[in-house]
């Protein structure tokens, strides 16, 4: 794949060029991935330029690059649809109707029918003017569509709606995930949990008897901090319990728990 980086001619002169080897290997079908080392919007974007024909995809990737975008080009559909097949594909898919292998209504049809974790933006570009069609390039998942010869403003606009599109799927993706992680991180108790109405130790689900809180530590996140109540503390340490209600007596004055 070659990649063109730089400025480009102006739109009214690219016609004005012969065409050299490089116009020569772009008709035998070689792929070209232009470039521009400008920002839009704090990122540069890859946009997939999918065209049978050299010099609307010469035409489209000058305008592109030229407004910061970096492109992607595929001469025919079976190329396009073998890109978006990639887990980088480009997010903004620029695609021509009538081309050979497969035309640009397939690899629509393709495209909305795979898994893709975030399908991709398509703009379709055609030279068909009756309503009939665009209903059908509509409706086999074009998001929007731009007659030929296109107006270079108007694409760009067109584009740059695209890309808001792509940049509310991509946060929409993110926060999903965040709180997709949050939930496979949040472990609770649910059911009925056998306990013991003597000891309060608790039946696993293997029939084996645990401590209270052995059961919750190994069915949550919790975490015990391990001390005594007074009840326990005069049971177990009764030459100290009397210092230690002493101590707590204001307390028990003000409403605190008896010794």
């Amino acid at each position: 794949m070659r990649k063109y980086t730089g400025s480009v001619l102006p739109i009214d002169a690219c016609f004005q060029v012969s065409p050299g080897p490089g116009a020569a290997r772009m008709m035998q079908g070689e792929t070209f991935e232009w470039s521009q080392n400008s920002e839009v919007a704090g990122e540069i974007m890859r946009i997939l330029v999918a065209d049978d024909d050299p010099t609307t995809r010469f035409m489209l990737g000058a305008v592109l690059t030229k407004a910061g975008y970096t492109v992607q080009e595929a001469v025919d559909g079976a190329g396009a649809w073998d890109i978006l097949q990639t887990p980088d594909a480009p997010r903004l898919v620029i695609l021509d109707w009538v081309m050979p292998r497969m035309d640009g209504i397939d690899v629509l049809r393709h495209t909305r029918a795979a898994p893709l974790e975030l399908q991709p933006y398509i703009l379709m570009v055609t030279g068909k003017t009756d309503k009939r069609e665009i209903i059908i390039g509509l409706d086999s998942g074009a998001n929007d569509y731009v007659m030929k010869p296109f107006d270079s403003d108007e694409l760009l606009t067109r584009v740059a709606v695209g890309r808001r599109m792509v940049d509310v799927q991509q946060k929409l993706l993110d926060k999903n995930n965040e709180l997709s992680q949050a939930l496979s991180e949040i472990r609770t108790l649910r059911g009925i949990i056998p306990i013991c109405a003597s000891c309060k130790s608790i039946r696993d689900d293997q029939g084996y008897w645990n401590q209270v809180e052995v059961y919750v530590r190994d069915h949550s996140d919790a975490e015990f901090s391990h001390g005594l109540c007074p009840v326990c503390m005069k049971k177990y340490y009764p030459d100290v319990y009397d210092d230690y209600c002493r101590e707590l007596g204001e307390a028990n004055e003000s409403g605190g728990k008896d010794c």
